[in-house]
């Protein structure tokens, strides 16, 4: 067991880019570190990392605020199989780059021939996930790198691959539980590209009052039917809503996307809302299908919301 003064001492005394006030909880701390730490070590200080991620994360007592100090490097941690974080109140920090997107070296990849569905399920409440990467390298069907479903999670400056599958209706994050906040998170990139309708971000089942501030949501597709972000028809619910805040969508492809976002939600009320004067669409046609169940505070007129991006033809 790792206090906070101890991982001080530990990490040289210098603050690194995974710390968190959820330090300061009085939990238990543990390490991994899948390059140079052994699957046998305690993972009680850096000294003595483990190498297996779920091996430390079973050492996590569940409502404690207990935690996983993730080390960085050029090893990622494949899970053997299916990863439920399904503890409340237990959290993965990582001690990398805090670079957004491409900087994450705390990276948990679900390896081809392990074929999971996704790298990782957070079904716990009340938990923090600081600086990590989540892909999956499964060739094909309808698989992504993580899926949220538990409540009141907060992920900063986490990164959300595209799978490598490209399968129609692949996706990067789905997202089934409510009232979670991303925070400089990035949701998709521009290196698997997209040939097939994937999916970035997808919202199922209960996925209400969701905050995305100063996210990202990256493409590379050369035709028009990959969506950045997809909301279910299994979401019925009423007073049903979402945030996006300074957000970026971006597709580096040869050709426009139809829409950011592909609105399926069939409840009878529901919004979509976009705050900030940053939120920006670049090579995408339409901001949703939906426009009705859309929110944007218009500095223009009622018929330019500004949002999109053009390209500017210089004199």
């Amino acid at each position: 067991m790792t206090t906070f003064a101890d991982m001080l001492y530990h990490l040289g005394g210098v603050p690194v880019a995974g710390f968190d006030p959820v330090m300061l909880g009085g939990g238990k701390w543990y390490f991994c570190d899948p390059t140079h730490g052994t699957a046998n070590a305690d993972g009680t200080s850096p000294e003595t990392a483990c190498s297996n991620l779920k091996t430390v994360y079973d050492k996590c007592r569940d409502g404690y605020n207990d935690g996983v100090i993730f080390i960085g490097g050029a090893t990622a941690y494949n899970p053997a199989a299916a990863f439920d974080w399904s503890k409340n109140y237990t959290h993965l920090l990582g001690a990398s780059s805090s670079v957004p997107g491409k900087g994450q070296r705390c990276r948990v990849v679900a390896l081809a021939a392990t074929a999971l569905t996704q790298a990782m399920t957070i079904s716990g409440a009340g938990c923090v996930f600081k600086n990590i990467q989540f892909n999956n390298e499964t060739a094909s069907g309808a698989v992504g790198s993580a899926v949220v479903s538990g409540l009141r999670n907060r992920f900063d400056n986490c990164f959300f691959m595209n799978p490598t599958s490209v399968t129609t209706q692949a996706w990067a994050l789905k997202v089934t539980g409510s009232e979670s906040a991303f925070v400089r998170c990035s949701i998709g990139q521009m290196t698997n590209s997209r040939s097939t309708s994937s999916i970035g971000l997808l919202l199922a089942t209960t996925a209400n009052s969701l905050k995305f501030i100063g996210c990202e949501f990256q493409s590379w597709s050369d035709q028009t039917a990959h969506i950045p972000v997809k909301i279910d028809s299994s979401i019925t619910s009423e007073g049903w809503q979402i945030q996006f805040e300074d957000c970026l969508f971006q597709n580096l492809g040869n050709a426009a996307l139809a829409y950011a976002i592909v609105d399926g939600a069939t409840d009878t009320y529901h919004q979509i809302i976009f705050r900030g004067n940053n939120n920006l669409f670049v090579k995408i046609t339409a901001v949703s299908d939906t426009l009705a169940k859309t929110y944007v505070a218009d500095t223009k007129t009622s018929s330019t919301s500004g949002l999109m991006a053009v390209a500017v033809a210089e004199a």
